[in-house]
């Protein structure tokens, strides 16, 4: 006989943001029901940021010994053991899962109940066999999956995908990538850096959605480690290994004809889908689309009593933003306190080396609003820590009002995911581009970029007449 559970909220999916809903809830002795299907952690452990990024780390060191020349250390090229790479990237899963465990939730007096949840009315979610759970509130935190294109010959070929690429224990000789989005690049960067030959395909412009002036920095750097870097061809067929010789066959449309790219391996990278299906929403009276389930600015769904966060709730599908959200909701679900969900303040950082990192607007997207703006730069080599670090390739770029007000800011270059901190700040307590030119920061530091973009903002005064006029009198009184 399932359990009749009536906890205050209940949580349907414990990735990022639904744990953090969870924890917080139960910080202040709330009851609180946590329903996961599979793996506690979600994408981001499991999936998603932390192997990736362990992954990337890995490519990082092998870049590291072929770069060491440079700084006068000599090493013989370096050898791949790819098994130890696996081991390494599940290692790092493995130290972080026990932070996102079931011991660990029910520990903080979390219930968490394992299976497939699906609401039955708008009151009630069941979980099969288990529980039948009646909560004051829901939170949709089912996160999102990789999204498959319709291609001819795709469902009979092996693929993978980024929940399935880190259980690879042999390097994939010759991989070929279909999407040149941040997932698509950074993995195929990792795995040039360790051996593999990489195609990384796109049917429309790679990394498309970002500055383009900085986006191609990235793409160069790229195409310099031997990246091929496939822009505006479509995919139209794929044939698999038994069909094409034995490796896996994929049809390009270029613009004066189609060629064939093969490959040992294939990654499908073209973005991901929100978990909304077989979830009972229609029963739940939850309006939800392709793009997410259907909220208003408070995360609210046209079920009053029902949230959705994250991935779940469209948008843009950052673990960062599931945690913001996840905020959000425990302050209107738990102290009724008026919220709004607002992205201009919200970074993203595509993890290449160099990283490209940008929040608020971007130029393109102030002059289409017809804002007036002033774009301030600063290159990377003009800055002392990264000349002895021989990290010089990049820029930041800072968009400000006429009056100062910092919009948006790009940085493409090393640590630029850790350097947009600084600006998403900004931008959320309105700063201006005075406040950073008036900041001291530690020399010798990548932080000086900023600064020193900042500064230029009073270049136009370095001439101004009426000022030299001022120094002038005030150079006669002595």
């Amino acid at each position: 006989m399932p359990d009749v559970l009536r906890p205050d909220i209940c949580v349907i999916g414990a990735g990022s943001g639904g744990l953090s809903v969870a924890a917080a809830a139960a910080a202040f002795g709330v009851p609180v029901v946590l329903v996961e299907q599979a793996r506690m952690g979600g994408d981001c452990l499991n999936f998603g940021c932390v192997p990736s990024k362990a992954l990337i780390a890995a490519g990082k060191r092998a870049k590291w010994v072929t770069d060491g020349a440079r700084f006068g250390v000599h090493a013989a090229p370096p050898t791949i053991d790819f098994a130890a790479v696996h081991a390494h990237v599940h290692g790092v899963i493995a130290a972080i899962a026990p932070t996102d465990s079931v011991a660990r939730f029910t520990g903080l007096g979390v219930r968490v109940v394992k299976g497939r949840a699906r609401f039955t009315d708008a009151d009630t979610v069941v979980v099969e066999g288990v529980a039948e759970i009646k909560a004051r509130r829901v939170v949709l935190a089912t996160g999102s999956a990789p999204a498959i294109p319709p291609i001819p010959g795709l469902a009979e070929t092996p693929y993978l995908t980024n929940e399935t690429v880190f259980d690879l224990t042999e390097l994939p000789k010759r991989l070929v990538v279909i999407g040149g989005g941040a997932i698509g690049l950074e993995l195929g960067q990792a795995f040039g850096r360790l051996g593999s030959e990489v195609i990384v395909i796109e049917a429309a412009t790679p990394l498309g959605r970002d500055d383009p002036e900085c986006a191609n920095v990235v793409l160069e750097a790229l195409r310099k480690e031997g990246i091929a870097i496939r822009g505006g061809q479509a995919v139209t067929a794929i044939r698999p290994p038994e069909a094409a010789g034995g490796e896996i066959a994929v049809l390009v449309k270029t613009e004066q004809s189609e060629e064939t790219v093969t490959g040992t391996h294939l990654l499908i990278a073209v973005g991901r889908k929100p978990n909304v299906d077989d979830l009972g929403l229609d029963k739940a009276g939850v309006a939800y689309e392709s793009s997410g389930v259907v909220v208003d600015k408070s995360l609210r769904t046209t079920n009053r009593r029902v949230y959705a966060i994250g991935d779940a709730a469209g948008g843009r599908q950052f673990t960062h933003v599931a945690n913001y959200h996840a905020g959000l909701v425990i302050r209107n679900a738990l102290f009724r306190l008026p919220v709004r969900a607002e992205d201009r303040a919200i970074p993203a950082v595509t993890f290449t080396d160099p990283e490209l990192a940008q929040v608020g607007l971007t130029e393109a997207e102030a002059r289409r609003q017809g804002v007036k703006i002033n774009v301030l730069r600063w290159p990377y080599h003009e800055n002392d820590r990264a000349q002895t670090e021989r990290q010089t390739h990049g820029h930041i770029k800072v968009i400000a009002s006429q009056r100062g007000r910092i919009l948006g800011a790009t940085i493409v270059g090393a640590h630029a995911g850790e350097l947009i901190a600084m600006w998403a700040l900004a931008i959320k307590q309105n700063l201006t581009v005075r406040s950073f030119a008036e900041l001291t920061v530690a020399y010798p530091t990548f932080a000086e970029i900023g600064k020193r973009a900042a500064v230029t903002v009073y270049t136009r005064s370095l001439t101004n007449p009426f000022v030299r006029r001022i120094i002038g009198v005030l150079r006669r009184l002595g």
